[in-house]
């Protein structure tokens, strides 16, 4: 509603909205969408270096009118923004002062500094219409009377003010939930989406086992006594058997729903079909070789498999120049049928995240999907890595429902997965993980969800868990 008090952002948001339902119908070629992201490339290019401090200086020697292509070797004569920067300079990474923002949000800050991520109306309408017409594809399913939860991690964070505005954009009514505040707890949170009938929920996957953790702790059925259609899950590193099992949990459809950082914003948003699609109205997506920085060359598939690098095509608070996220993903191009005409992407976690077990390297997604293809029905998981007589081993926790209702678990077939993937041992034990499970969105997925036994170092981002899995509200 803001929009109506400022004719030019008015006609603004009319032309980005326009833009992206345009392109989600399927009326761009791809030549419109080169045209598009090479314009806003150098666009970018030249408003950071007129408007930020640090690129003035870090892009000195970049001419935008020299770069013609969005090809490699053009991208290429740009140098990376890396998160050294970004704690490095603070706000000098800016191209607006914060009196221009609408609202300041920050990183957490639980393994180093925060840094400042405000955002101008021109950051949340480019962010929030792309999420909205993709969103679209999903709420659409399930009618027009919809109570949507939104339980995010904190209020310094974007999470509530950017699903309250998209489900304001399409309709639907908003609760919003911290289950972790003291002045909330997770029993009036349960008590919230119950009262209410929500028929959605926005969380992180750890929070929606816990919630129904906590639901069952309270003599509650979450698929009976609830009755959520949709679960949008976001934060996370979210494997598809992870997923499905949240479904089976709750008795609802679950969507890897975003991939965003409060840095980067959004960079991915699901589809109806439970793809993650790219928005390459909003980003120009690079996949490089991590060790390297070497672009990376597709497969025989078109699929390439490295870090991904974005540079925003928006010129708000806080754009980024080929931003080296850190996340490992495999970007896949755009395919016929699909529901919307963008490449998709599988986060495959952080590249300092990929371990080697017997030998074997494997991403966190790769090892979470490994571990949880087979069992169903569990409330909560994490994976202990052992060395035992220079062998590496496993052990999969699994927190269980006391009745067992709706369990389904195989050990042996578990088992045999492991071995066959990884050549080690798989051992199992049962009972309650405590909450450092819910704590992937805050410090990190691994830091949540494995306990890396090997190393003879502390590890600080373990450490940092704990540190918060104690300090919340239970």
């Amino acid at each position: 509603m803001f929009t109506v008090f400022d004719d030019e952002l008015d006609r603004t948001a009319r032309e980005i909205r326009d833009r992206h339902r345009s392109f989600a119908a399927g009326r761009w070629t791809g030549q419109d969408l080169e045209s598009h992201q090479l314009d806003a490339f150098r666009a970018t290019l030249e408003y950071v270096k007129k408007h930020s401090v640090f690129y003035g200086r870090h892009l000195a020697d970049v001419d935008p009118a020299s770069i013609t292509s969005t090809r490699p070797e053009q991208l290429a004569t740009v140098p990376f923004t890396t998160k050294d920067h970004l704690r490095q300079e603070f706000a000098d990474v800016l191209s607006l002062p914060m009196h221009k923002a609408w609202i300041f949000y920050e990183t957490t800050g639980t393994t180093g500094r925060s840094t400042p991520c405000p955002r101008d109306n021109t950051d949340s309408l480019h962010n929030n219409t792309a999420l909205t017409v993709y969103y679209d594809t999903i709420f659409r399913q399930y009618g027009d009377e919809q109570i949507i939860g939104v339980s995010g991690p904190t209020e310094l964070h974007a999470f509530g003010d950017t699903f309250g505005e998209v489900c304001r954009n399409l309709g639907h009514a908003v609760a919003k939930m911290w289950p972790h505040s003291p002045m909330v707890g997770f029993d009036r949170a349960l008590e919230t989406l119950r009262e209410l009938r929500a028929t959605g929920l926005f969380s992180t996957p750890g929070m929606a086992l816990t919630l129904a953790k906590k639901a069952r702790a309270a003599g509650l059925d979450p698929r009976r006594d609830f009755r959520l259609d949709v679960i949008m899950c976001t934060g996370e590193l979210a494997s598809p058997s992870l997923l499905e099992n949240i479904g089976e949990v709750w008795g609802a459809r679950v969507y890897n729903a975003l991939y965003a950082s409060q840095e980067a914003s959004v960079m991915g948003a699901a589809g109806r079909d439970g793809a993650l699609y790219t928005a390459p109205l909003l980003n120009l997506y690079e996949v490089i070789d991590p060790d390297t920085g070497a672009a990376v060359e597709p497969g025989a598939d078109g699929v390439r498999t490295g870090e991904l690098v974005v540079t925003s095509l928006y010129q708000g608070s806080k754009p980024l120049v080929r931003y080296r996220t850190g996340d490992l993903v495999r970007l896949t191009p755009p395919a016929e049928g699909r529901v919307l005409p963008a490449p998709t992407l599988e986060v495959l976690g952080r590249t300092r995240d990929t371990l080697t077990i017997g030998g074997r390297s494997i991403s966190g997604y790769d090892l979470e999907e490994l571990v949880l293809t087979h069992p169903r029905g569990y409330l909560d998981y994490q994976v202990v890595i052992d060395a035992v007589d220079g062998r590496d081993e496993l052990t999969l926790r699994l927190e269980l429902p006391e009745d067992r209702t709706g369990l389904r678990l195989d050990e042996e077939e578990i088992a045999r997965a492991v071995d066959e993937r990884l050549g080690v041992p798989l051992r199992f034990e049962y009972g309650p993980l405590g909450s450092v499970t819910t704590t992937g969105a805050m410090v990190s997925w691994k830091a949540a969800r494995v306990e890396d036994r090997r190393p003879a170092a502390p590890d600080e981002e373990r450490a940092a868990a704990l540190a918060v899995a104690g300090g919340r509200a239970q």
